[in-house]
């Protein structure tokens, strides 16, 4: 049977921008081009100094999940605490999957020598689950499923690549895969039905199969694809490439955003900034928390 590869819908270039407190970001999703690609809401590859004194200190988030991944490339590393005395650190090539839920006050922070470089990448709750209990799914570079086959490795983040699975429970259902190619090799790779996908490209070049310009695409660039294949078919350039491929199932409920909150309404929203100032519903614990870790940068960011 053949394999009909999806097309391109949008590209779109990301931008450096300052974002946190000193901290440097490409947006990709949650850019106006690319707002509220459900089930997705921001995507994120940032680079962060600790010697420049940089990163995300204390802030709030609810309703939603954020999936840290520090890219086995980075020369940095990057720490984390909450208000309910969770605490690590994400080293070059780990990952932590942290679930907001009904509400966490967190920093991150970039740690060691060297710039921190990876991506962070928030994926919505449906209305179910916005208001579970925090959790954390933590994976070091070496617990990562990662397979290589014909000139391509990929390190599978979330649900399949190559017939294995991630060791990741996702609620919301979604695959990110990182892929590393060689040059001038091919990646054929299958998108359930009816998910929403895209591609961010990290280095070297791409070209997408069913793309009328036949273009390869640089580093920094989004690829939305559209809903007309059986999945996507990839080509290197001459140099290679690595990006993330994603994709997710479309929740299909009504988002309202503001800042750190993702709600289903502006009274939930308001409802969530209420909860955070009088420390109820799950932020019982932040008022008065400062992190150890967020120290260095007193003012708060709303990341």
């Amino acid at each position: 049977m053949s394999f009909k590869s999806r097309g391109i819908s949008k590209i779109v270039l990301s931008v450096e921008q300052s974002e946190g407190r000193g901290a440097r970001v490409r947006r990709s999703i949650g850019r106006p081009e690319l707002k509220n690609f459900d089930p997705f809401l921001l995507l994120d590859e940032f680079k962060s100094s600790s010697e420049a004194v940089s990163g995300f200190p204390d802030h709030p988030h609810r309703g939603f999940e954020t999936v840290t991944y520090v890219l086995p490339t980075s020369q940095g590393s990057f720490q984390h605490e909450d208000f309910c005395g969770h605490k690590g650190t994400i080293e070059p090539g780990a990952l932590q999957w942290m679930t907001a839920g009904r509400g966490i006050v967190h920093s991150e922070m970039p740690f060691g020598s060297g710039v921190g470089h990876g991506l962070q990448l928030w994926v919505n709750l449906h209305s179910k689950d916005k208001m579970c209990e925090p959790a954390y799914q933590e994976l070091k570079a070496d617990e990562i499923t990662t397979v290589k086959k014909d000139g391509i490795t990929a390190i599978v983040i979330a649900g399949n690549a190559f017939g294995v699975e991630s060791k990741v429970y996702t609620r919301t259902p979604i695959h990110y895969t990182h892929f590393m190619m060689e040059p001038n090799t091919v990646l054929q790779h299958h998108i359930p039905v009816n998910w929403t996908s895209f591609i961010y490209v990290l280095s070297g070049k791409i070209k997408v199969e069913n793309c009328s310009t036949g273009q390869f695409i640089e580093a920094h660039n989004t690829v939305a694809l559209n809903e007309y294949g059986d999945g996507v078919i990839v080509y290197a350039g001459e140099e290679g490439s690595s990006f993330v491929l994603i994709s997710g199932q479309p929740i299909g409920e009504k988002v309202v955003q503001h800042g750190p909150f993702v709600m289903n309404s502006q009274t939930e929203i308001t409802q969530a900034f209420d909860d955070y100032r009088n420390g109820k519903n799950g932020f019982e614990k932040a008022p008065g928390w400062e992190s150890e870790i967020g120290k260095v940068l007193l003012k708060p960011s709303r990341r």
